[in-house]
């Protein structure tokens, strides 16, 4: 009899270690269930809808929902205890943290961005701050062709365009001649426009539009970790202040920051902090 239940116990510790030690499972045996609901930023779409396919591979009966509705909509519906998680690329402001909680998933680049035909490649941060301030308004003046700038930008709320202003201070300053409300949108239409100059996040860049650098460096995750680019922000987790989660949020919360996540993380082109 003892020898059996030696076997026993022998067996019941190898597959605890086995469980243990699988660290690209979101969960040990994927019998959790609930929901796991976010909600904010645009900029996040990409990074938050790979970490949540992944999670619910390994956890098919959990359902997952993303709301793109903005960075200060994410914070919002936090607040107002519509979703589990806000999704935001900006830090928390002194007034938001009175109640919520912030940490940081990973950095992001913001990429400058202009039209595949421009034949600028490269502006300073003084350039690009004094084109949406209305100082430069062709693009003659820095090296392109005749073509008065049309500036595209993000509307009021969006953390991109909140770190895109708080970086190249031009707060309360730029000259949009379009506000739009997501990333994607900001990219079709620099795509559409050769004369247009806009940005969005590093991870939503594709051959649609030009990323330019900025004073010579190129927004990559290298630039981004190591600083040289210096137009970069936060991709933040916002929840409420001594509230917990429910055990499928937390088990979420727990996977996407832990550093089995940051290989998903980078292939979705941001900068994870694991």
């Amino acid at each position: 009899m003892k020898k059996i239940l030696s076997c026993l116990f022998a067996v019941v510790m190898a597959v605890a270690l086995v469980s243990c030690g699988n660290g690209g499972d979101a969960s040990s045996d994927g019998s959790l269930s609930g929901s796991v609901s976010t909600d904010g930023s645009t900029s996040m779409e990409s990074v938050i809808g790979a970490l949540g396919e992944a999670f619910t591979k390994t956890n098919p009966n959990v359902k997952f929902t993303y709301n793109p509705t903005g960075s200060s909509s994410g914070i919002t519906a936090v607040l107002e205890g519509r979703c589990d998680i806000g999704l935001s690329s900006r830090a928390l402001k002194d007034d938001e943290k009175a109640s919520l909680t912030e940490t940081t998933l990973a950095l992001d680049g913001i990429a400058i961005i202009v039209n595949n035909n421009n034949t600028v490649s490269d502006l300073t941060l003084e350039q690009i701050s004094k084109i949406y301030t209305g100082e430069i308004t062709n693009w003659n003046q820095v090296g392109g062709k005749d073509g008065e700038i049309v500036l595209i930008g993000r509307e009021a709320g969006s953390g991109t365009r909140d770190g895109f202003e708080s970086i190249t201070e031009t707060e309360d300053k730029c000259k949009y001649r379009q506000e739009l409300t997501s990333t994607g949108d900001v990219i079709t239409t620099v795509s559409q426009n050769p004369n247009a100059i806009g940005y969005a996040s590093l991870s939503a860049v594709s051959d649609k539009i030009k990323a330019i650098t900025v004073g010579g460096v190129a927004a990559t995750e290298e630039t981004v970790k190591n600083g040289t680019y210096v137009v970069q922000r936060p991709f933040v987790l916002v929840t409420k202040t001594g509230a917990e989660l429910s055990e499928a949020a937390q088990a979420f919360f727990d996977y996407i920051t832990s550093s089995d996540a940051s290989s998903i993380i980078s292939q979705q082109g941001a900068v994870p902090v694991k």
